[in-house]
């Protein structure tokens, strides 16, 4: 008998929850294969089988369980059972015999017919109206008395098709769900976040203009180039990480009595997976290109709705960008994820007026916030920082250098 034990996923992840068993108790299983998917307080992983043989599981769907603990057991000793029909080929046959029977003896199926008005207690118009709409007098629900049916009743048939007027839609039953480890991580750390730091939010606007006229006008050779699309959390990244080194306060956190700088920005992309809110992280986001910024957020992006991220893809990270524009947010005030120090909110692109030589002219407009901890950053740094972010977005050549060309060509 085979001992299939809890692994251990990280330092500090002492528990998990069995979130769904893949074969049931009794069943035969190949070696390495997944047998079960279990939910940490970070990620959620698979388990798999070391040997083939039966599988007895020991632990329930929801429940948690220890690191080191045996889930399940596998008897290698058993023997492989012989494959069975399938259940699709023994209703064939069937299927097949019922196909012969005369079609002749096959009767249709009674229509459903409409009680005449005759019938029906209604006033005269409520009658007329039954009668010309063919009106299931089942759908009315009657007003007057003794059940008779007015003339609104009927119209409210007609409105409601496929329910009684009157009828709420949605019950009032609770529903009680246990809380996932994920979702009890991020609500411990956005409440911790919020009571450990002294957080300030400082805004701005972009005019996504330039962004926008080289996205469509290179998009499709840079696709043809790349196979990847050019999208904009390449240029924010890109943007953030010039910003980053020019103001390295906004890249560092508060560990004790300490300040730790960081040389390098490992850039945390927060995404929306089914099961929460999670946030990868670009490693030295400072060195990649264009492009390599590109595969690697669809990379993490594609894990993260598959559930497939890793813990050390995780953990970690200097800085943190959120895309709530991409659920339509207009404005909001993004949370810190501790122990960073600060994190941009990138907002929904939309038409808007802007005064441009004294000319009102319409442009595509975002609004940034960016959220940081006053402890560590002053409002000199925050504000520097964002308005450099706005300055590199709404002129990409700067990208190139960081800087304006002619100015690094003249060194000045």
């Amino acid at each position: 008998m085979l001992e299939i034990k809890v692994p251990t996923v990280g330092e500090s992840i002492t528990e998990v929850t069995l979130v769904k068993w893949l074969k049931k108790t009794g069943e035969w299983v190949e070696r390495d294969e997944v047998i079960a998917e279990l939910e940490s307080e970070k990620a959620t992983f698979e388990i798999n089988a070391e040997q083939g043989g039966v599988l007895t599981t020991l632990a329930n769907e929801g429940d948690t369980i220890k690191i080191g603990d045996v889930v399940c057991n596998i008897d290698t000793d058993a023997t492989k059972p012989e494959g069975a029909p399938a259940p699709a080929e023994a209703e064939t046959k069937p299927a097949a015999a019922a196909s012969t029977e005369k079609p002749a003896e096959q009767k249709p199926a009674d229509k459903k017919e409409v009680a005449p008005a005759a019938d029906v207690k209604a006033t005269p118009v409520a009658a007329a109206i039954i009668a010309d709409k063919k009106v299931d007098t089942k759908t009315i629900t009657p007003t007057g008395s003794n059940g008779k049916i007015f003339k609104q009743d009927v119209l409210e048939a007609l409105n409601n098709p496929g329910r009684k007027p009157g009828v709420a839609l949605f019950g009032r039953t609770d529903r009680p769900e246990k809380m996932s480890n994920l979702r009890k991580t991020i609500s411990r750390r956005l409440v911790e976040a919020k009571n450990t730091t002294a957080m300030l939010t400082t805004f701005n606007e972009v005019d996504m203009s330039a962004i926008m006229e080289i996205r469509a006008k290179y998009k499709d050779k840079f696709k043809e180039g790349h196979s990847v699309n050019l999208g904009f959390m390449s240029f924010f990244t890109k943007a953030c990480t010039y910003a980053l080194m020019e103001w390295p306060s906004v890249n560092a956190y508060i560990d004790g009595e300490n300040i730790i700088y960081h040389d390098y920005c490992d850039i945390s992309i927060a995404v929306s997976a089914p099961k929460g809110l999670v946030v990868p992280v670009i490693r030295n986001a400072e060195s990649l290109s264009m492009a390599e910024i590109e595969k690697k957020v669809v990379e993490l992006a594609t894990k993260a709705k598959d559930n497939k991220l890793t813990i050390e893809e995780m953990t970690g990270g200097t800085f943190t960008i959120t895309n709530g524009g991409v659920f339509g947010s207009m404005m909001s005030t993004p949370i810190i994820n501790i122990p960073q120090s600060a994190i941009l909110g990138m907002h929904n692109i939309l038409q808007r007026p802007m005064a441009v030589n004294g000319q009102v002219v319409i442009k595509p407009l975002m609004y940034l916030a960016l959220s940081y901890d006053h402890r560590i950053i002053d409002g000199r740094e925050s504000v520097s920082f964002l308005v450099r972010v706005k300055e590199l977005l709404e002129n990409p050549a700067l990208l190139l250098f960081g800087k304006d060309p002619v100015k690094s060509l003249l060194e000045i």
